[in-house]
C-alpha cells in the first residue's frame, strides 16, 4: 500500500511516497524557499502560500514518477513546523504572513502572560509548560497589541500543518500534538486552557479550531485536488502533526527506552512517554505526541553551528574535520568549549556566548579546539538528556539523525558522553517518513484494521547496524568529569553575568 508523507519546514517542503509493506521510498520531491527578507530584528515570517505551492508541486512530481501506481495512494500525512501563527478571515483567506517558530519579537508578550499567572512555576502548573517567544500564544497577543486591524479580522487561528490540512480537505482542526506547542493547551488534560485563552482575548476561544485526537483522520482530499492530481479516488488525510512528533514516528520512537537525538544546526532530544512529563523548571517542553501519548523534548541551539564554525576557521573539509577530531585525545587534553554561539535555550541563556576554557601553551592546538567543539556541542545535549533522566526517562538506545550523525567519531563521542548505545537509521527521511507512516496507521484505523503502530513501522524503520557505537567505560568516565566541569563552568559564568 502506498502513502504520501509531506514535510513542510522553514526552508523547504519535501514529499515522499512510501510502500508500507517494504519500506521502499518510490518517489520524492523537494522545493526550497526563503523567509521574508527585510524585516526588523527578531521578526521571522513566511507567506503560507509558499507552503501550499510547494506541497502542490512536490506531490504532483511524486505522482508523476509513480505513473499508474499513483491510483494506489491510500492516505496522506503532513508534518509541519511547530508554533507558527496562521490567521484567516471569515472568507478563509490569509490575513497576514505567518509568524514562525523562530520569531522572537514576542518576548514582551511572554512576560505579560507570565506576570498575569504569577510567574513561570505557576504557569507550568496550569498548562504544563512555560511561555516561550517562539510559541503561538504570545504571537496572538502580539498581533492584538501591534496590528489591531488584522487582529479584528481574524476568524480562524491555525498552525502551519493545520493550514495545509485545511487546504487539502476544507476542514479546520487541530490535533493534540501540535496544539501542545501553542502555549494555549493544558497538555495534561488536552483541553484549551480557558484562563490563558481569555487573558489574551475573551473572544479568542471562538477563533480557535476544535481540538481532536492525533489518531483520527481530518477528512478526504478535496475533489478539486483529486481531479487536478489525476487520482481516481480521494485519499484519507490524517491528522498529521508537528515536525518533532512526526520525526518521533519516523525514527521508531514510539515506545519507552527509545530516544531520538538530532545533530543538526541546532539539536533536539525527545522520548516517548505513556504519561505526561512536566518539568517544574521549564527546561523540558511537555509536548503531546501524535499517538495520543507524550513527547518530552529539549532543544539546544548550538550543535553543528559549533563544529562548522571551527571547520571553516581552519579551512578544513568535513572529512578533514572528522579525521582531526578522531586523532585528538578524548577530552581534548583539557580544552573545554561552551558552545553557546547563538545564545542557548537549554539551559536558558538567551544572551549566551561561546567560551574556550583550559587553554595553555601545550594544548592550544587546532585539533584540540576542534575536538572540544564537537564534545562541547554533545555535552550541551547531555545537559538536556540528563534533565530528561531526572524526570523519569530511561534511555536504552539513542537514534541519531541530522548531519552530524554521519560522522563516525561524533557517534562514538555521543555514545561515550550519553553512556547509551547510539545508532543511525537506514533512511534519513525523518519527519516525511513519519508523516507517511502516521497516515498509514490512520488508514488502518479508519478501515477497522487492528494494527499496532510499532508493528506497522517494523519493515519501514530499521536501524543501520554498521553505524552502531557502544559506550566505552573508560572514556565515559572521563566525559562524566568533563560534564561536571562543563555544567559548573556554565553556572558560575552565568551567575557572574558573563553568559
Amino acid at each position: 500500500m502506498l502513502y504520501i508523507g509531506i514535510d513542510s519546514g522553514t526552508q523547504s517542503t519535501k514529499s515522499i511516497v512510501v510502500e508500507s509493506e517494504t519500506g521502499n521510498i518510490l518517489a520524492s520531491s523537494q522545493i526550497n524557499y526563503d523567509l521574508i527578507s527585510g524585516l526588523p530584528p527578531g521578526y521571522m515570517e513566511q507567506e503560507p502560500r509558499v507552503w501550499i505551492d510547494a506541497v502542490d508541486q512536490t506531490v504532483q512530481a511524486c505522482l508523476n514518477k509513480l505513473g499508474e501506481r499513483k491510483h494506489g495512494i491510500r492516505a496522506i500525512g503532513v508534518s509541519g513546523q511547530q508554533h507558527g501563527l496562521v490567521v484567516l478571515n471569515s472568507s478563509s483567506q490569509v490575513i497576514r504572513p505567518a509568524k514562525l517558530w523562530c520569531d522572537t519579537s514576542t518576548a514582551d508578550q511572554c512576560t505579560q502572560i507570565l506576570n498575569e499567572f504569577g510567574g513561570e512555576a505557576s504557569l507550568i502548573r496550569l498548562i504544563g509548560n512555560t511561555m516561550l517567544p517562539g510559541w503561538t500564544a504570545p504571537k496572538i497577543l502580539w498581533l492584538k497589541q501591534n496590528e489591531p486591524g488584522n487582529y479584528a479580522a481574524i476568524d480562524s487561528v491555525l498552525l502551519p500543518h493545520d493550514y495545509i490540512n485545511f487546504w487539502l480537505t476544507g476542514v479546520k482542526r487541530m490535533e493534540y500534538g501540535d496544539a501542545s506547542g501553542t502555549g494555549l493547551m493544558d497538555v495534561k488534560s488536552r483541553r484549551w486552557c480557558d484562563p490563558v485563552v481569555e487573558f489574551i482575548d475573551e473572544s479568542l476561544s471562538e477563533k480557535l479550531p476544535s481540538l481532536g485526537s492525533s489518531r483520527d483522520a481530518v477528512g478526504l482530499l478535496r475533489e478539486n485536488l483529486r481531479s487536478k492530481w489525476g487520482l481516481k479516488s480521494s485519499p484519507i488525510i490524517s491528522a498529521g502533526g508537528g515536525d518533532n512528533m512526526m520525526a518521533a514516528i519516523g525514527t521508531g520512537n514510539v515506545r519507552a527506552g527509545i530516544v531520538t537525538a538530532s545533530l543538526g544546526t541546532s539539536g533536539t532530544i525527545f522520548a516517548f512517554s505513556p504519561d505526561p512529563i512536566i518539568d517544574p523548571g521549564g527546561e523540558v517542553a511537555a509536548f503531546c505526541d501524535s499517538t495520543d501519548k507524550w513527547l518530552p523534548l529539549i532543544c539546544t541551539m548550538n550543535v553543528t553551528v559549533a563544529t562548522e564554525k571551527v571547520r571553516r576557521t581552519f579551512e578544513w573539509t568535513v572529512s578533514e574535520l572528522n579525521e582531526v577530531v578522531a586523532n585528538a585525545a578524548p577530552g581534548a587534553d583539557g580544552v573545554l568549549f561552551l558552545p553557546y554561539l547563538n545564545g542557548e535555550r537549554t539551559p536558558s541563556l538567551p544572551r549566551g556566548v561561546g567560551v574556550f576554557h583550559g587553554l595553555n601553551m601545550r594544548n592550544m592546538t587546532a585539533a584540540n579546539m576542534a575536538r572540544a567543539a564537537m564534545e562541547g556541542a554533545t555535552l550541551g545535549l547531555a545537559y538536556g538528556l540528563n534533565r530528561l533522566r531526572s524526570l523519569g526517562i530511561r534511555p536504552t538506545e539513542i537514534r541519531l539523525t541530522g548531519g552530524g550523525s554521519n560522522s563516525r567519531i561524533w557517534r562514538q563521542i555521543c555514545a561515550d558522553i550519553f553512556r547509551v548505545p547510539v545508532v543511525c537509521l537506514n533512511t534519513a527521511e525523518g519527519a516525511a517518513l513519519g508523516a507517511a507512516m502516521h497516515s498509514a496507521w490512520i488508514d488502518h484505523r479508519v478501515n477497522n484494521k487492528s494494527t499496532n503502530l510499532s508493528q506497522l513501522l517494523a519493515p519501514v524503520i530499521q536501524v543501520d547496524q554498521s553505524s552502531l557505537a557502544e559506550p566505552k567505560s573508560e572514556t565515559a568516565d572521563l566525559y562524566q568529569e568533563a560534564f561536571n566541569r562543563f555544567k559548573g563552568l556554565t553556572q558560575r559564568l552565568a551567575t557572574g553575568g558573563f553568559l
